[in-house]
């Protein structure tokens, strides 16, 4: 996977931060071009949609909710993965994992979620 969970929370956060609608506005799951597209591909378009709106990002942050896989082994090159797509420095993507202690589908290793914010800066 290219962090589908990870991107999907936070294309919505930008959106959210814009005001320019949300992952199924813009990328419809009823639409075919959009299947097996890159979650990384679609964070970066989102970036540009941003740009368009006359905002760019400051910085983001990411709680990924997982039993397993642990993040840590991945964490720097997930970083700069989602730094690279987002056009930010590494040091401005926050990146962490915390578990439900084995509490439901997540505790269960059955699911994974996220939860993301970002920091927009308008531009003049």
């Amino acid at each position: 996977s290219d962090a589908d969970v990870i991107c999907h929370a936070l294309i919505d956060a930008l959106c959210g931060a814009a005001g320019i609608g949300d992952i199924g506005t813009l990328f419809p799951d009823t639409d075919p071009k959009y299947d097996g597209v890159r979650s990384l591909d679609l964070l970066r378009e989102v970036t540009e949609h941003c740009r368009r709106a006359r905002w760019i990002v400051e910085n983001v942050d990411v709680t990924l909710l997982a039993q397993v896989p642990k993040l840590a082994p991945y964490r720097e090159q997930m970083r700069n993965q989602l730094a690279d797509a987002l056009g930010i420095d590494p040091a401005a993507v926050g990146l962490k994992a915390t578990t439900t202690d084995h509490l439901g589908p997540i505790g269960e290793g059955q699911a994974l979620a996220a939860q993301a914010v970002a920091l927009l800066k308008e531009l003049p």
